[in-house]
């Protein structure tokens, strides 16, 4: 189980919205998946038109909504998307993104540091998208997000996990959960980050681009549990030479 804010959660992947072919391949991929939380970015949700409309095809009894600022470039525009976020689906809940560069979609991590601390006064739940840089993560966490969310790699990209000991560098600090954020293209990506320690994994585009939308989040859902679960269990130490599986010690 993980534990964001007030909210628990059974699974740990929370998944998107974005670039599916149509919202009833968009309800069997969430059902795939597993997740009990969807992420939306309010900025493209077209509340004028209900047939347009995707806050319509998630049902709010079964799934957390996930507010994101996602499109935002300023810390106002950040600031503007939360208060609407907050209206529009009735949740303190907000996935807090501050975009630094167009190309890479890195954040800015000033703006959301800033960010992060005025939602967290006015009421919210935030959880900050960030780089992988230990000394932000902890800066977040001071200022009372309730989780902080490093990238694996840059949004979308489907490089999955490219920095695994920063990853883990963070996660041996933190005393709120982690959550992967960015760059998972396929479910070993998931295994990974799970298996490092972190807490959950978000993602959107390695399920709604695959060549079939809801296999991909079934095989999300298995990924996730097989990362805990080796977490949990605690994998072998590696070593420099090999090891029979066998061994002859102590045999006459």
């Amino acid at each position: 189980m993980i534990k964001i804010g007030n909210v628990k959660l059974n699974s740990r992947l929370i998944v998107g919205t974005g670039k599916y072919e149509n919202f009833e391949i968009m309800q069997k991929a969430h059902e795939a998946s597993g997740a009990e939380m969807i992420t939306v970015a309010i900025s493209r949700v077209n509340l004028q038109n209900p047939k347009e409309n995707m806050l319509n095809f998630i049902d709010t009894k079964r799934y957390k909504l996930l507010p994101n600022t996602a499109g935002a470039y300023t810390e106002d525009e950040a600031l503007r998307i939360a208060r609407l976020a907050r209206a529009a689906c009735n949740t303190d809940l907000i996935k807090l993104e501050v975009i630094g560069d167009k190309k890479t979609l890195m954040p800015d991590t000033e703006a959301t540091l800033s960010a992060t601390k005025k939602l967290v006064d006015e009421g919210f739940i935030v959880l900050p998208y960030t780089n992988d840089d230990v000394v932000m993560a902890q800066k977040l966490e001071k200022a009372g997000a309730a989780a902080v969310m490093p990238l694996g790699s840059c949004i979308g990209s489907g490089q999955g996990i490219l920095n695994p000991v920063t990853i883990g560098l963070i996660l041996k600090q933190a005393n709120v959960p982690i959550i992967v954020d960015a760059g998972v293209g396929t479910a070993s990506d998931v295994s990974v980050a799970l298996e490092l320690g972190a807490d959950g994994v978000l993602l959107n585009t390695a399920i709604a681009l695959a060549k079939d939308p809801v296999k991909m989040a079934e095989a999300m859902k298995h990924a996730a549990l097989a990362g805990r679960l080796a977490f949990e269990a605690g994998r072998m130490g590696k070593k420099m030479y090999a090891s029979a599986s066998s061994p002859q010690e102590g045999l006459k």
